[in-house]
């Protein structure tokens, strides 16, 4: 992890997308005292499998998958597979290898995390028993062992309870409830989740496809599965099925950031170039990477767009890339800019002098030789008077720069809203809360209506956004209170609506009414009140 790097990223941020805080994760509250990441990097290893059973041997590979949701959902940087993977490698070391105490200590410096969580399970009798430890890495301290167990099915309920008590013992002050947690992943089925295991541990495309695809027919919005299958794809050069199987993953979803750049790249090594640029249109107006805007450029040169300005936003962003000046060279030609061409060029063999292109794109302009155009070069088709060069194009994609800036600038964004009036740092917490709850991330609604209540204990709409989040994991009881405390410190229509649909569930249906009338005569035209009138209408039940 480059430092420096993902520094000058994050000032791109602050430049670029003032509004970026909206919708990355949840602030921290408790580490608001400090601007740096340090403290909440967290690197989650395989659990071994002590079953005695082959076969399962892939739920000791879920841990970290399910863990690094739940972790990243309240506030920590969690370690990417794709890193931990690095670190083995850079170390020498298998990509299955289950390391010692002492190897682990060396992965996470190599990683720079300062938590490790390592584990084991069992199964018998159709359970599985599990043991999870918090390695602290800087004082070179293990905790006391984490355990819970359940019915094997249950598999998802036993991680998320184990990332809950891991969270809590890396930060005690952890204010998101444990079932919270348990209601966080939603409907998967186990059998799609073994099967994206499988597929993204398999050693072969054939496999993983296979594995991938069965995941998605058990699960066709398992958005997981659905990015790691197009990626499968595209990485086979089945750039249509992989288009088509990415452009399946919604604009909300976490995952569509990247999703959306192997989109483009599956639709760029199509020719579909203006839908190559949308889709890197969209990930740069979220996730300005410069090898993001880089794309979007070269794909609007291929259409004989002038993408100058693209090209010098990438290069700005990172100015010691070669591909990057190279690639502003060839724009500035195309503009008949010679002296800026001439400049890039050399910026670009001053970097990487061995670079041939690079050097046959030098003797061109000192030549005096025009550049064919972008299609004429992508065909060959190029006049004797004109020379073939084309934009580089980047195909690799890393979200963890961005991760790291967005943890960084949650800090700083937390350390800003201390100094706002209460009421104020309420108001923009249940804003965000309200944000995440629209998207169904139910964790980082909660830790964000619970900053709020914590800055502002009368805030009623902090209340009622917190009501909804208990009713969508399933603690009703707790949601009727949170929602009775909201109105009475003002009435609104979410929690009238909270109680209305926990009375409805209950076959309740006067009291349901009765509160739907309340909500109806604040705002007449609330589509989920009306909605929730068309409910009660349909079982015979009409409103006061």
């Amino acid at each position: 992890m480059c430092k420096n790097s993902w520094l000058v990223l994050l000032l791109l941020l602050l430049c670029t997308l003032p509004g970026l805080s909206q919708t990355s994760a949840a602030s921290n509250p408790t580490a608001s005292d400090s601007s740096e990441t340090g403290g909440r990097v967290v690197l989650v290893l395989p659990f071994d499998n002590r079953s005695g059973q082959t076969a399962l041997a892939w739920v000791g590979d879920s841990f970290p998958d399910t863990l690094n949701q739940r972790l990243t959902s309240v506030g920590f940087l969690t370690i990417t597979r794709e890193d931990r993977q690095y670190a083995l490698d850079h170390l020498g070391l298998p990509t299955d290898f289950r390391p010692s105490r002492a190897t682990t200590i060396r992965i996470a410096q190599t990683l720079d995390a300062d938590f490790v969580i390592v584990g084991s399970y069992t199964v018998a009798n159709g359970r599985i028993a599990v043991q999870a430890q918090v390695l602290e890495v800087e004082k070179l301290r293990l905790s006391s062992p984490l355990e819970d167990s359940s019915e094997l099915p249950r598999l998802f309920d036993v991680e998320n309870a184990i990332a809950w008590k891991v969270a809590k013992q890396i930060d005690p002050h952890l204010n998101v409830a444990q079932q919270t947690f348990l209601a966080a992943s939603g409907g998967v089925q186990l059998s799609a989740f073994e099967n994206y295991i499988r597929g993204t541990d398999a050693t072969t495309s054939q496999e993983r496809i296979k594995r991938l695809q069965l995941a998605v027919q058990a699960n066709p919005n398992y958005s997981a599965a659905l990015l790691a299958l197009g990626k499968a794809l595209y990485a086979d050069r089945e750039y249509d099925q992989a288009a088509a199987t990415l452009a399946k993953i919604q604009p909300t979803d976490r995952r569509a950031l990247e999703a959306n750049f192997y989109l483009g790249l599956a639709r760029f090594n199509t020719a579909k170039y203006a839908e190559a640029e949308s889709a890197f249109t969209f990930v740069a107006s979220r996730l300005p990477l410069p090898e993001v805007v880089n794309n979007q450029a070269v794909a609007s040169s291929r259409q004989g767009h002038d993408a100058v300005p693209l090209f010098q936003r990438a290069s700005t962003a990172d100015p010691n890339d070669a591909d990057y000046h190279y690639n502003l060279a060839v724009a500035f030609l195309r503009r008949g800019d010679v002296a800026g061409a001439q400049h890039e060029i050399d910026l670009a063999l001053k970097l990487r002098p061995t670079d041939s292109e690079a050097a046959q794109l030098k003797a061109n302009i000192s030549a005096g030789r025009k550049i064919a155009s972008p299609t004429a070069a992508a065909t060959t088709t190029a006049t004797d008077s004109d020379f073939d060069a084309l934009e580089r194009i980047r195909r690799t994609y890393s979200e963890a720069s961005f991760r790291q800036a967005a943890f960084q600038l949650d800090q700083m964004r937390a350390i800003r809203m201390a100094s706002l009036p209460p009421a104020e740092q309420a108001t923009q917490y249940t804003q965000l809360g309200r944000d995440y709850l629209a998207e169904g991330l139910i964790p980082e609604a909660e830790r964000e209506f619970q900053a709020a209540i914590a800055a502002d204990a009368s805030s009623a709409d902090a209340h009622a956004g917190l009501a909804q989040v208990r009713e969508r994991s399933g603690s009703a009881a707790d949601a009727r209170a949170e929602a009775q405390t909201s109105l009475n410190l003002r009435p609104n229509v979410p929690a009238y609506l909270v109680l209305a649909r926990i009375d409805l569930q209950t076959s309740n249906t006067a009291s349901s009414a009765d509160n739907v009338s309340k909500a109806l005569q604040l705002d007449p035209k609330d589509p989920a009140a009306q909605g929730m009138r068309q409910a009660l209408q349909t079982r015979g039940q009409s409103l006061p």
